[in-house]
């Protein structure tokens, strides 16, 4: 974990603050269908402009590749804003650098917002460079970093402007950064991972790193076949990547070499194609047959990850347990969800949850609450497994 200054480092009354946030909302018909990311920022804007302080907000909208597409204008998003900070003065400004764009901010009174153009209307912000950082730099005294789920990202908005001007963490970049801390760099022991998803292949380095830090892996979903092939496991019809055992092979000896203990499935709920009316059945693992494919963990299987999770003081699950968007084969992830949750609630449990999967399997179950944290940061929160630096939040470094 890096030192970083946050808010109540610095009084930031009559000062031109540049904010970093993640306004990349999802929107069906032009309309925005989540709004989480938006609400969950209103809380920072709302403390910067009640300080007195010029709010400017820096944010990109979808992938324009540097090329200016009016479908991805932030303009989409301006009347959601205006909404969510009723009371304040929120002006939508049609660019993000320019002597133009400088002299509106000048015009700003305290405590007034406005919301600059999307940032990614410009190669130089993902190309991160170093005239762009300036030029957004001119714009502001200080900045402010609350986009933790871009951080990893070497842009403009993110690693070169902080290391231009004094910056700061946001609240939620504070937040999340502390829960990860809490899970991984610090935790309580035993510290156990719940590891699901398609495919090894996406999740390599993950695993190499996450078996040197925790105590137990348990690892679900469809990367577990390959697990399962790998142990020489028959798996019939079941996805597998059999390219990677060898691999799956070291991750196993590296388990073994950090006292790290792999708990797998011992059985299946199958069926010979991937739909909700589809005929299943639960199966021991020698009894798959060819045409069969494992689509969840078996009943057999849940007492035993339940106990490991119950012998657990601290959780980190990344990736659902089977194909969870096809009932019942959601059925081993909503159960371990739900006791997850109930530890969680009950203080037995620091549990942290995040990837888009992960947050979709944990809707479904109605357990996102019960859980001490959830992170919406997709890449940002893999690679932060993974072990790598995040160039967004290294660059907070004072």
């Amino acid at each position: 974990m890096i030192k970083y200054r946050t808010l109540d480092d610095h009084d930031f009354s009559k000062d031109r603050v540049l904010l970093r946030l993640d306004l990349n909302l999802p929107t069906h018909n032009g309309a925005i269908s989540d709004p989480t990311r938006l609400t969950k920022a209103i809380p920072t804007i709302a403390r910067l402009a009640s300080q007195g302080a010029k709010v400017i907000i820096i944010s990109h909208f979808g992938r324009p590749k540097g090329k200016i597409v009016r479908e991805m204008s932030m303009r989409q998003i301006f009347s959601s804003l205006c909404e969510a900070l009723n009371g304040f003065t929120v002006k939508f400004i049609p660019h993000s650098i320019g002597s133009g764009v400088a002299e509106d901010i000048r015009n700003m009174k305290n405590g007034e917002i406005c919301l600059l153009e999307n940032l990614r209307f410009h190669p130089g912000e993902e190309e991160n460079d170093p005239e762009f950082s300036k030029s957004l730099a001119l714009l502001g005294d200080c900045f402010v970093n609350d986009a933790f789920s871009v951080s990893h990202r070497a842009h403009a908005s993110t690693a070169g402007i902080a290391r231009l001007m004094p910056s700061f963490a946001g609240p939620l970049m504070d937040l999340e950064l502390k829960a990860l801390s809490n899970s991984l760099d610090s935790p309580k022991r035993p510290l156990t991972a719940i590891i699901g998803g398609a495919k090894i292949s996406t999740k390599l380095d993950l695993l190499r790193n996450i078996v040197k830090l925790v105590d137990k892996m348990i690892v679900g979903g469809g990367m577990a076949n390959t697990f399962l092939f790998a142990r020489g496991v028959s798996i019939g019809n079941s996805l597998v990547e059999k390219d990677l055992t060898n691999l799956v092979q070291t991750i196993e000896r590296l388990a073994i070499e950090n006292s790290c203990e792999i708990i797998l499935q011992n059985d299946a709920l199958i069926a010979t194609k991937l739909e909700s009316s589809a005929n299943y059945k639960a199966v021991e693992l020698d009894d798959i047959p060819d045409n069969a494919m494992i689509l969840d963990a078996g009943p057999n299987s849940i007492p035993v990850f339940s106990n490991h999770i119950k012998d657990s003081n601290t959780i980190i699950w990344n990736g659902p347990l089977g194909a969870f968007e096809c009932p019942p084969f959601d059925t081993s992830t909503t159960a371990i969800a739900n006791l997850v949750g109930k530890l969680s609630q009950k203080g037995n449990l620091y549990s942290i949850a995040g990837g888009g999967d992960t947050l979709a399997a944990l809707n479904q179950a109605g357990v996102v609450k019960k859980l001490n944290y959830v992170s919406t940061a997709g890449g940002a929160f893999l690679e932060w497994l993974e072990g790598k630096e995040l160039p967004g939040v290294a660059a907070l470094k004072p």
